[in-house]
């Protein structure tokens, strides 16, 4: 055993270190942390992003104008012209109605348009001024029975106009089919054979 180890020592050489120059990594790892210090100062020294705070949406959300309709999806097309709802503002396509209204709701989204999730507080004068003007519209609208009696009477009689008008166009279709099925009788024939036609007993 005696042998065994001195014949492994013998020929492995273990003098050499390696020697590192302190005073070259020492500034390195200065520059390295004033880097991260200017870095760190750049993200937290600037002023925080003002947002607005949330707004009504100006605009109608269209989620029927391709209600019913077909459409060929292909892997290739642009996102615009893929199936389902497409977002410009976050370039993103949703799938279904209910996702698209989450998503235009959502905090996503209201961020890209440069808004906050948080609503405007309103001021004092600003709640008398809305109660002011829901009295006023109020006023204005206030109706009687008589009204009512009155709305209520035009209502019957356009449905009345409309059930007729229906009727006559059911009519109008029947004298049409029957003329289209007996074009070749003669009615003075047919009554002298003593028969009006051919046709279903229907009426």
């Amino acid at each position: 055993m005696a042998q065994y180890g001195n014949s492994v020592g013998a020929g492995v050489d273990n003098t050499f270190r390696r020697k590192f120059d302190r005073e070259e990594y020492l500034q390195r790892a200065r520059e390295r942390e004033e880097k991260e210090a200017e870095a760190r100062s750049k993200k937290s020294g600037g002023s925080p992003v003002q947002r607005q705070p949330l707004k009504h949406r100006d605009y109608e959300v269209d989620l029927e104008s391709r209600l019913g309709k077909t459409q060929v999806v292909t892997p290739i097309a642009p996102l615009s012209q893929q199936a389902g709802y497409y977002c410009s503002v976050c370039e993103c396509v949703v799938k279904d109605s209910a996702n698209y209204l989450d998503h235009i709701n959502g905090k996503k989204h209201q961020r890209a348009l440069g808004m906050s999730m948080r609503s405007e507080r309103s001021t004092l004068e600003q709640v008398q001024k809305r109660f002011e003007s829901v009295k006023k519209l109020k006023t204005t609208e206030s109706f009687t029975v008589q009204d009512l009696d009155e709305r209520i009477l035009k209502q019957q009689e356009e449905e009345e106009d409309r059930k007729r008008q229906r009727r006559e166009r059911k009519k109008e279709k029947k004298r049409e089919k029957a003329a289209e099925e007996d074009p070749e009788i003669d009615p003075n024939v047919a009554a002298m054979m003593g028969f009006g036609g051919f046709g279903s007993s229907k009426k």
